[in-house]
């Protein structure tokens, strides 16, 4: 009986965890990268298709540790509210971002390579292959209590990360955070946040 019950606790947990809870760092990353070309290649007009891969990848891609890790020095003294805007502009501009630049262009197929774990962290290579060229796209990931997620992505070996940073640094310097903010927005088309 205790057997029994166990295998209910195991079977409850199991059903209650996201899917890709369980699942290899280059699994989830297979997953998501499939579901995303049959959006992209699906009958739906451009703005469904945005809907259907920004929500797709707010499970894939952890846009905030990315954030935090382009703008770390920027973030430092900032009022809660300030951050919150920052994270939430940063987050919608890295997918649209993502999205129009890798997986709109020509609905490219994938190739998958290795893998590698070490312990919380994983590294996932993979080529993006359009019709007239293929270039390498490769992943970090770190495990999560929900997951693995996205933490990085290097394209051609330069970390998206790494250029967001130099780029905040850019403009922070020529002009202000409050001023990146301003961009931010911009690019996202939205209204600054109230207090």
């Amino acid at each position: 009986m205790r057997a029994i019950a166990m295998i209910g606790v195991v079977a409850a947990l199991w059903v209650a965890a996201p899917a890709h809870a369980a699942e290899t760092p280059l699994g989830y990353t297979r997953q998501v990268l499939e579901r995303s070309n049959t959006i992209v290649r699906g009958p739906e007009d451009r703005k469904q298709k945005l809907s259907e891969l920004s929500e797709l990848l707010r499970d894939f891609l952890d846009t905030e540790a990315l954030a935090r890790l382009a703008a770390e020095k920027h973030l430092e003294g900032r009022s809660d509210a300030e951050v919150r805007e920052f994270l939430t502009l940063f987050h919608d501009f890295f997918v649209r971002t993502y999205v129009q630049r890798l997986l709109l262009f020509d609905a490219p197929d994938f190739a998958y390579g290795a893998e590698t774990v070490a312990a919380d962290t994983a590294h996932v290579a993979t080529e993006v292959i359009t019709p007239g060229d293929r270039f390498a796209v490769d992943y970090t990931l770190r495990r999560t209590p929900a997951g693995w997620r996205a933490t990085d992505i290097e394209v051609e070996g330069v970390s998206l990360a790494k250029n967001f940073r130099a780029q905040f640094d850019a403009a922070v310097a020529k002009d202000s955070f409050q001023g990146l903010l301003e961009r931010l927005r911009a690019k996202v088309g939205a209204q600054p946040a109230t207090s």
